[in-house]
């Protein structure tokens, strides 16, 4: 018992001594809880709140990336139909036609040479609606009565200065109302789209107007004298652009409307699969499709969808038309699941905080190095474990032929096997933390650095192929850069993988030289026996070529309709030369030999392994369109595309060129009988290719060279 203070009694002394006591070891701790615990708090808010923030940002970023997507492809359909049709216009044969057509119009006498120029450009026009959807499907059997003629509504026309249609695709809609309002409304000499607008049938159609420019001589000004109009339905090109590849969400949409004078029309299908509907007021509360109209670009979590339910959203806006684009995505979810969790959060770091509150001063030394050692034995734990799986990494790479090597942002090694450094000449530890220019030298390391940075930059794989002189020998190598994302999502480091490929390469343009030589001797041998059609094969192949690129075919089908050109005249080997030199009439033998000749390349060329479809292409050279041709009954698609590259090659060289028993046609003249047999013995869209090159691209000039 404590000594009384002098002058007072036991009982003064007590209450003074128990009371110091609880201020020292019970407010104090409690206040320092306290504060701890409104700290946490605070704390826990605002991390939660970071973490909702950085949720919506990802999303944000998500559904930009995929708006985007999406208004590209659109925007860039847009912007095909005006190209496709701008080509056309900027046809010379198109222009002259139409100014001459304008120009005699007047005299009744040259009737007849309008109506051939007409003839010229419908012709023209139903190549193009056929090749570019400005034609209607042909209709399932049984969809129209045979006695019903089914209304225009989807063509190209030509519309001269004066409004009169100077030529038209077949199902062309007339050049009236609507249409003929929305032409007249258009700045000359300027290209327009029209709004999109259900058709008699109900399909949603549009039309495009670009100008036509009068064919220019040398120093003179460009004068508009006319337009060519197209339209379309749209439906089945224009919606399909608007479904993401490869979207997971099974609540994502993505949503065409139409904000003009306060009101949003729904433009592409709804649930019940009907475009252009509904229509509702842009001054509906919190509706999606209003914001990503209005404010084209932002951002939003908090709107409601035409039938209520919560959704992101953003948007983006045409400039051509009224249109914008809606991408949606239901708020439960996107983040319904993210909300739970930081509801959960906030529980769990709430006890958190009031449990360390509790404990913290109890244990607090103990607690300290007890976390000291653990972490210390943790770390233990990581660096044994990184030092076995980078020795096995090394293991494994070691063994690979290949260079296998990591570069990171500043150039230097993060990692190299065996291979890299055989080719560095320095053991892969001393490589690591060097830059690649100091091991390599600037020339060497050059190509590596640049091919890394693109793939930093691009995000993700970068592929390389480049020919290395070493020592007076020629070295091919492929390389792959790969870039190599850290914990925050960032390319920080690129894995390179370098194969040498020299034998390959080697072995394969040997044999394309063997082939091309093959193929020259047989083409020389079949010259010197036909002097009447010398040069015709090699003529057939530039034009099947050049007409195979035109229609954007792959590599080998243009190299195979090059072949095949070539050795078309092969069989003539096996035709007496008197028969091939023959100035009168052939007899029916001869003629049957001669054109059987084809099918006799075909034959010697049968066992010769080809890249591409060299024989079936010879095989299938004589076959029509239509199905009349040979063999007998193939037809249309089934016919493979080369073959009928090279039946309009062949059929156009023949006519352009002399023979013993005719003089060559005109170019034009050619074309225009090509262009009567399109649909029947040639395919349409090969036909327009062969013009196209002809006319736009310097067919004329090159074969003028010939």
């Amino acid at each position: 018992m404590a000594e009384p203070v002098p002058g007072t009694t036991p009982s003064e002394t007590l209450p003074e001594e128990t009371g110091r006591k609880f201020d020292l070891k019970v407010i104090f701790p409690a206040i320092v809880l306290i504060l701890i615990a409104v700290i946490g708090v605070i704390a826990v808010s605002y991390f939660v709140d970071q973490e909702r923030q950085r949720e919506e940002t990802q999303w944000q970023l998500r559904m930009g990336i995929v708006a985007d997507s999406r208004f590209s492809d659109v925007d860039r359909w847009l912007n095909r139909q005006l190209d496709e049709l701008t080509g056309l216009a900027k046809n010379e044969s198109l222009q002259i036609y139409t100014d001459q057509i304008a120009e005699l119009s007047a005299d009744a006498t040259q009737s007849d040479q309008v109506e051939a120029l007409r003839d010229y450009l419908r012709n023209l026009l139903t190549v193009t609606a056929d090749r570019t959807g400005f034609a209607l499907p042909a209709p399932a059997s049984g969809d129209v009565p045979a006695n019903v003629a089914e209304a225009g509504l989807a063509g190209l026309m030509i519309i001269d200065a004066k409004g009169n249609v100077v030529a038209a695709s077949p199902g062309a809609p007339p050049y009236s109302g609507e249409l003929q309002t929305f032409v007249s409304a258009q700045t000359q000499g300027q290209r327009a789209v029209s709004d999109m607008a259900l058709n008699s049938r109900g399909k949603p159609s549009m039309a495009f107007v670009v100008p036509i420019l009068a064919a220019q001589t040398e120093g003179a000004q460009a004068t508009q004298i006319g337009i060519i109009l197209g339209v379309k339905e749209v439906e089945e090109e224009i919606f399909p652009l608007l479904k993401q590849p490869g979207e997971t969400s099974s609540t994502a949409k993505t949503t065409l409307v139409r904000f003009k004078d306060g009101r949003i029309l729904y433009l592409s299908p709804g649930p019940d699969g009907k475009p252009m509907q509904p229509e509702l007021d842009a001054s509906t509360p919190n509706l999606d499709t209003a914001f990503a109209a209005q404010k084209p670009g932002a951002f939003a979590t908090d709107k409601r969808s035409a039938s209520g339910e919560r959704v992101l959203v953003t948007g983006r806006a045409f400039q051509q038309v009224p249109w914008a684009i809606a991408y949606t995505i239901d708020y439960d979810e996107a983040l319904g699941a993210a909300e739970a969790r930081f509801r959960n959060l906030t529980i769990v770091l709430l006890l958190v905080v009031g449990l360390v509150g509790v404990i913290i001063i109890a244990v607090w030394r103990h607690g300290s190095s007890r976390r000291a050692s653990l972490a210390a034995s943790h770390a233990q734990q990581l660096a044994t474990k990184f030092e076995s799986q980078k020795n096995l990494l090394q293991l494994v790479t070691d063994s690979q032929p290949t260079q296998i090597f990591i570069l990171d942002e500043k150039d230097q090694y993060q990692f190299a096997n065996s291979q890299a450094a055989k080719a560095a000449g320095i053991p892969n530890t001393e490589m690591i933390g060097k830059p690649i220019v100091n091991v390599l030298g600037p020339q060497a390391a050059k190509r590596y650095v640049t091919l890394s940075h693109e793939a930093i930059e691009l995000k993700h794989e970068v592929s390389n192929v480049a020919r290395l002189d070493e020592g007076g020998k020629v070295k091919v190598v492929q390389s792959e850069h790969i870039p190599l994302k850290d914990a925050s999502g960032n390319a920080r480091s690129v894995l390179t993988v370098e194969r040498d490929i020299t034998d390959v390469v080697t072995e394969r343009e040997r044999r394309a030289r063997t082939l091309n030589q093959l193929v020259k001797t047989l083409v020389d041998v079949v010259d010197k026996r036909d002097p009447f059609a010398a040069q015709h094969s090699s003529r057939v192949a530039k034009v099947a070529r050049s007409v195979a690129k035109e229609m954007g075919l792959t590599e080998v089908e243009v190299e195979t309709a090059d072949i095949a050109g070539n050795l078309l005249n092969l069989g003539k080997i096996l035709i007496p030369s008197e028969v091939l030199s023959k100035t009168g009439q052939l007899t029916e033998a001869e003629r049957d030999m001669i054109k059987n000749s084809i099918q006799t390349s075909a034959d010697l060329l049968q066992g010769i392994e080809f890249d591409g479809p060299v024989v079936p292409t010879l095989r299938q050279a004589q076959a029509n369109w239509d199905g009349t041709g040979q063999p007998a009954g193939l037809a249309g698609d089934n016919i493979v595309v080369t073959a009928r590259v090279i039946a309009v090659a062949n059929a156009f060289i023949g006519m352009i060129s002399d023979r013993a028993f005719r003089s060559a046609l005109s170019v034009d003249d050619a074309i225009e009988n090509l262009m009567k047999g399109a649909g029947k013995a040639f395919d349409r869209r090969v036909v327009a290719a062969l013009v196209s090159y002809i006319d736009n691209h310097g067919g004329r000039a090159e074969l003028e060279r010939q």
